[in-house]
């Protein structure tokens, strides 16, 4: 298929007219009707898939007050992406919108899909008004299928950024990683350590830039050894945890890329007989009720979370009415929250 012929939409007829079949052939695949033979079958979905077929967007039947926006989660849910679909859920309520949660984005039912045009057309039949990404790793062919398809898309702290122009709602990171690093400096801490999520995401990095960029203006060091990356999860807190409390000089403070990872760091200085924040400070990023319910009470760089969720929200049925909205990428502020796991070292 030429370019020319990719940019424009492709119709039935025209995936028709490439498989030999009738156009009534093609609407049973699309549709999911039997009467079709499974060589056939297979041959129009390979060919929807290559001339990226996307049914329009249907006309809006329903009633202006009760559009539904769909929300998708890579994974299942923790208490990050729970705070943030109950701020979507909330403002929903406040403007008489539908929520529809759903996990693993980009997936065809249950089962893994690699056709992010099939996967566009459901969303399209459910007759969604708009989709919200929370910690997702939508490709570069997924927003491609969502445009095609006319169904606009705000996506909340990607972990991986499409190669494509998205519209995003976040927080100031940077400033989260700077003042946390800097309330640490504060206490006396120089050894600071940092445990972050997925290299790539992005919310990640301006963390640790933010993290390096206290500590650099201070003039304090930051070794390789002190920086470890992996998921934003109990789990990875506990086993970097380990391993840089393991070091022949470890650090006397250590600051975490979530709540979930702060406790596990937490769990990881416990089985080594350190106390928090007497051997060990720790402080989290979030702000989810995790940090309350901590032992001790978790000193945290706070996300307007649910703020962030009613953000989205709005922005999205902004796009679903066809307003220019003034960013494609709003930020908001993030605020440190001190609690008892901090202290000077060697309190």
């Amino acid at each position: 298929m030429t370019e020319q012929a990719k940019q424009r939409r492709a119709t039935l007829a025209t995936v028709a007219e490439s498989a030999g079949v009738s156009v009534a052939t093609v609407s049973k695949v699309l549709n999911g009707r039997i009467g079709v033979g499974a060589e056939t079958r297979a041959l129009v979905e390979d060919l929807l898939q290559q001339h990226e077929y996307s049914a329009s967007a249907p006309q809006r039947t329903e009633p202006a007050a009760h559009p539904t926006v769909e929300v998708g989660v890579d994974g299942p849910l923790v208490a990050y992406s729970s705070e943030v679909i109950q701020g979507v859920i909330d403002e929903g309520t406040n403007l008489g919108v539908d929520v529809v949660v759903s996990t693993n984005v980009g997936r065809a039912g249950n089962k893994p899909t690699e056709r992010p045009v099939a996967w566009a057309r459901t969303l399209v039949a459910a007759r969604r008004r708009a989709f919200i990404a929370l910690t997702s790793e939508l490709t570069t062919a997924h927003m491609t299928a969502l445009g095609r398809a006319n169904l606009p898309v705000v996506i909340v702290d990607p972990l991986t950024m499409p190669h494509t122009r998205v519209t995003s709602v976040g927080a100031t990171n940077f400033t989260g990683g700077l003042t946390a690093t800097k309330h640490l400096l504060a206490l006396g801490h120089r050894r600071i350590a940092y445990i972050g999520g997925p290299r790539s995401a992005a919310c990640n990095q301006a963390r640790l830039h933010g993290y390096r960029a206290a500590l650099e203006a201070e003039g304090a060091p930051a070794p390789p050894d002190y920086v470890t990356s992996g998921r934003f999860d109990y789990d990875n807190g506990v086993a970097k945890g380990a391993a840089v409390l393991a070091l022949a000089e470890p650090p006397t403070a250590i600051f975490a890329g979530s709540d979930e990872v702060a406790l596990g760091v937490i769990e990881a200085a416990r089985l080594r007989g350190l106390r928090v924040p007497e051997d060990l400070s720790v402080v989290g990023f979030d702000d989810t009720q995790l940090a309350r319910m901590a032992s001790p009470p978790l000193t945290t760089v706070r996300q307007p979370l649910r703020e962030i969720g009613g953000v989205a929200l709005r922005t999205a049925l902004r796009l679903a009415a066809g307003e220019t909205i003034e960013s494609h990428h709003v930020e908001l502020a993030t605020t440190l929250v001190v609690r008892g796991s901090t202290a000077a070292p060697g309190a």
